[in-house]
């Protein structure tokens, strides 16, 4: 047995096992009762929040809180396919809940128009994890910082055009179950020689193995100091996508919204100079991220939202089920290369 931490003890009724009978047979039993005692959290309702809705609401948690400010735009039509197109005008989160909740039932879908900045801290700490999509880098630090004092899981992540990101906090000490091949002793009185005597996989077989990771916080990931030798001699393996992330949030920071398509000529040089500062702020060469990443980074591309849709939303799934190996603690994904990496950054 593993010793795992229950707010709650629920019963999974007849009719739940019968709508989750594939799950359960994927990660048992104990994992689906955890998921399904668990609250989440869910920020913004762009096209990436659409997707961890869905992925969220069809796990079976027990309740999902969409929480966004924003109105439906012709923009976010594109990309968020849980708002009618006759909702322009209307709250995201408000229009999203019909067909947020006909998805699943038996989860308690709700929504808040609220602004997150306004939310005390209080309102938080009734959630077991809080996912961040579109919020600005102080509103995620502080999020993540008050999260990591209660043991509350927290998961930021955003779509830049073709490019994705995923970041996650499970604290100090995230204990989680993972299944592995069964390792079969050889008998002590074998006498078929050395190779006989050596411990074989059995592949038709498996335990299941306790394991720990830890993690840091947001503030701590993304204030690595790049003039250290260790950093710098890792420069070369550093994915350009985390230099990337780095440029988009400033862009948020300054001007109170990501690029925008209508505005391509004005903004891309204004990402070029804002490259130009962060870097150097880094003590990195500008180098590292070229031009190219200007003309791909507008809007949110429905194909990498999905993508990142999926990621996000099984990395909750996994953290709160406490079932399977979880990202430690950046995943990026690139849509032009069609590849992800997952990497880790902070203190070690």
């Amino acid at each position: 047995m593993i010793d795992m931490i229950e707010k709650e003890d629920p019963v999974i009724s007849e009719e739940e096992a019968a709508q989750y009978d594939r799950q359960i047979r994927l990660w048992g039993l104990d994992a689906q009762k955890r998921l399904r005692g668990s609250r989440v959290l869910l920020a913004g309702l762009g096209g990436l929040g659409a997707e961890v809705a869905k992925n969220l609401i069809l796990a079976g948690v027990k309740a999902l809180t969409l929480l966004d400010h924003e109105q439906v735009s012709e923009e976010s039509c594109r990309a968020q396919f849980l708002v009618p197109v006759s909702a322009q005008g209307k709250n995201r989160a408000q229009a999203s809940l019909e067909r947020a909740q006909n998805l699943n039932p038996m989860v308690e879908v709700h929504a808040d128009t609220d602004r997150i900045e306004d939310k005390s801290d209080d309102f938080f700490l009734q959630f077991d994890a809080v996912c961040l999509t579109g919020c600005s880098r102080d509103l995620m630090v502080r999020v993540d910082q008050l999260c990591s004092q209660h043991n509350i899981k927290v998961f930021c992540g955003d779509v830049y055009g073709y490019y994705g990101y995923m970041f996650c906090n499970l604290g100090q000490e995230h204990n989680y179950v993972e299944e592995k091949p069964k390792i079969v002793k050889p008998s002590g009185d074998s006498n078929d020689g050395p190779q006989a005597k050596k411990a074989k996989v059995d592949p038709n077989e498996t335990t299941m193995v306790k394991k720990t990771s830890s993690f840091c916080t947001l503030k701590e990931a993304l204030e690595v100091d790049w003039t250290s030798e260790k950093a710098k001699a890792g420069l070369k393996r550093t994915p350009v996508d985390y230099f990337l992330l780095h440029v988009m949030l400033k862009f948020r920071t300054d001007k109170g919204r990501d690029p925008d398509p209508q505005s391509f000529a004005g903004d891309s040089p204004l990402l070029r100079q804002i490259r130009d500062d962060v870097l150097e702020a880094l003590a990195v060469s500008s180098d590292l991220l070229n031009d190219d990443f200007i003309s791909y980074c507008f809007s949110e591309m429905s194909p990498v939202c999905a993508v990142m849709g999926g990621v996000l939303g099984q990395e909750v799934v996994k953290a709160l089920s406490q079932r399977d190996a979880p990202h430690r603690n950046f995943f990026f994904f690139d849509g032009r290369k069609g590849n992800g990496m997952v990497d880790f950054f902070g203190p070690n």
